[in-house]
This record gives C-alpha cells, sequence and structure tokens, in this order.
C-alpha cells in the first residue's frame, strides 16, 4: 500500500481503497480484422489465444496504484497527459474492469458526466430532470433544486438557455450544466474529470465552494485538472500519477512542487520581461553637411 494510507487513519473512515490496481487496455492490431458479432463474441472468450494469433496489443495504462481515500477529502489527481487519470477514475466508478488488484467502495461512487449523462436533442431543462433521476434523486427532490441548478449553472445569464435542446450549447456550457447537476445531489464519493477548467473565475469559485459543502456533508471528492491553482484551491491533498504509476501521495503544495519541479514550470502565469529602452541613435550627417563639434 502507498505511504500516506498507512498514516493518518485515526478516526477516519475510507472511503475508497485501491490495492495494487493494474488496468490494462487491449488494442487489436491492424491485422486482426473486424468479423462479425458472432466473431468478436469467440475472440473475447478466447482473449490469450487470439492476443497471440492477432497481434492484440497490450497498454498497460495503471500499474500496481494503492491509496486509502478518506471521507472529508478533496483529493486531487495530477500527472502529464497519458498518465493514467481519468482511467483510475473510471475503475473506481466501476466502468472499468482491473486486471490485477482490487478496489473497494464505501457508497456508490459518481463520475462526472456519466451519472449525469445529458442527450443533445433535448432540452436543457429536460436533462436537468433527467440527469437528477440518473443520479437516484426523487421527482420531489429535482423539483426543489431545478432553480438552484440553473443559477449555479449559469447558462441562462445570456438568454433562456435552458429552454433550447443541448446541441445548441457550447461544451463550456454543457460542462458548467452537468457539473451543476452532479452537484446538486451530496455523494458519497464524486470524481471530477477538469469541470473546473471550464466557465469563468467566477463559476470555478461557485464550484470550489460547492466542493467545500460536499466535502463537510461527509463526502469525498476527487478532483482532475492540469490547472494547478485550483488544484490548490479545492485540494488539501495530491495523487501524482505519471506512466500509469503512483509517484507521490501527500499534503497538495509538496506534491506540486515536486511535480511543478518535474515538469519545468507552474500553471501560474509569468510575468512578461519589461523591454528594453531603445538608446537614442546619433544623427547622420546628410551629404555635404559639416558635422558639429560633439
Amino acid at each position: 500500500m502507498a505511504e500516506h494510507t498507512d498514516k493518518h487513519t485515526d478516526g477516519k473512515v475510507p472511503t475508497v481503497i485501491a490495492d495494487g490496481v493494474d488496468i490494462v487496455y487491449r488494442v487489436n492490431g491492424t491485422g486482426a480484422g473486424r468479423g462479425s458479432a458472432t466473431a468478436a463474441l469467440n475472440r473475447i472468450l478466447r482473449r490469450r489465444q487470439t492476443e497471440r494469433a492477432s497481434g492484440v496489443r497490450r497498454v498497460h495504462a495503471v500499474r500496481n496504484v494503492s491509496f486509502v481515500a478518506y471521507r472529508g477529502e478533496a483529493i486531487g489527481l495530477i500527472g502529464t497527459n497519458g498518465s493514467g487519470k481519468s482511467t483510475l477514475l473510471k475503475a473506481v466508478a466501476g466502468l472499468l474492469p482491473v486486471e490485477n488488484g482490487r478496489i473497494y467502495t464505501d457508497g456508490q461512487p459518481s463520475l462526472l458526466g456519466v451519472n449525469a449523462a445529458l442527450m443533445s436533442d433535448l432540452t436543457g431543462e429536460r436533462n436537468v430532470h433527467l440527469g437528477g433521476l440518473a443520479m437516484g434523486m426523487s421527482r420531489e427532490q429535482i423539483k426543489e433544486r431545478y432553480q438552484e441548478i440553473v443559477d449555479f449553472s449559469g447558462i441562462n445569464e445570456k438568454g433562456d438557455f435552458i429552454t433550447l435542446p443541448m446541441r445548441t450549447y457550447s461544451s463550456g456550457m454543457a460542462a458548467r450544466l452537468r457539473f451543476s447537476i452532479a452537484a446538486a445531489k451530496d455523494h458519497d464519493v464524486l470524481m471530477i474529470d477538469e469541470a473546473l477548467a471550464t466557465g469563468d473565475r467566477s463559476f470555478q469559485k461557485r464550484s470550489e465552494a460547492r466542493i467545500r459543502e460536499l466535502r463537510k456533508r461527509a463526502g469525498t471528492v476527487f478532483l482532475v485538472s492540469h490547472n494547478n491553482k485550483s488544484i490548490r484551491d479545492t485540494c488539501d491533498r495530491v495523487l501524482w500519477l505519471e506512466r500509469g504509476e503512483l509517484r507521490m501521495d501527500g499534503p497538495t503544495d509538496e506534491v506540486l512542487k515536486e511535480y511543478e519541479a518535474f515538469t519545468g514550470g507552474t500553471d501560474r502565469p509569468r510575468k512578461p520581461k519589461p523591454k528594453p529602452k531603445a538608446q537614442p541613435q546619433p544623427q547622420q550627417p546628410r551629404p555635404g553637411q559639416v558635422p558639429l563639434p560633439s
């Protein structure tokens, strides 16, 4: 188990335990062919023989990852692109099988954007109701929280967009509504993948405040983000995945310091260097003009 999981357990209630988790993707080689549905089923039943015969490539996305998440924690998940962050969250949510190891959860994990799946041909209003039902909310609860969800998302600030089909929304508007639906319910484990990167700073502040509320109500929040400031403002603990391996697990400032040294920079905007003042150029005498003595 990771070092962090062996400490600081006094009085804390575990909500997610990952014990030696391996996650492997299998990618068909170019010579494998598509075939029929029956052939595909046969390939699944004879997976190992097929892998050797058809050139299926194994991609080891997550390698021997162990950690324990506790109730009331907000945990940032960082790493360079392709490090397995989203893959790990999908496995915690039960959407991907693990190759080796085990994942144990207390309660039902909710992965933002999956439990509150939205349909592009339906209006935002209809999607609020369907998303709430998909998360297990009653119709009465949805009705009570409907206006709060719409106001939180901010999609009606520049028009009555909630009555328009989702296909007319920008990607940022859809992401904000999706977050607002998911955040309307108290979750045992809420996993958010890059949601705070959308929207303006006002929406990000509302989102961060909502995450703190969820933590106070005995929930656990995972946040995947490339925005280190959002991680600093929201999380008190960070898991750093790199090439599928858990490289570091600890307090936010300590882990981000090492991560920023590893990546060679931060997400904070750098101050532009002042431009050097232009030096006055000596005037050249015109043809036939006698230069004045200096």
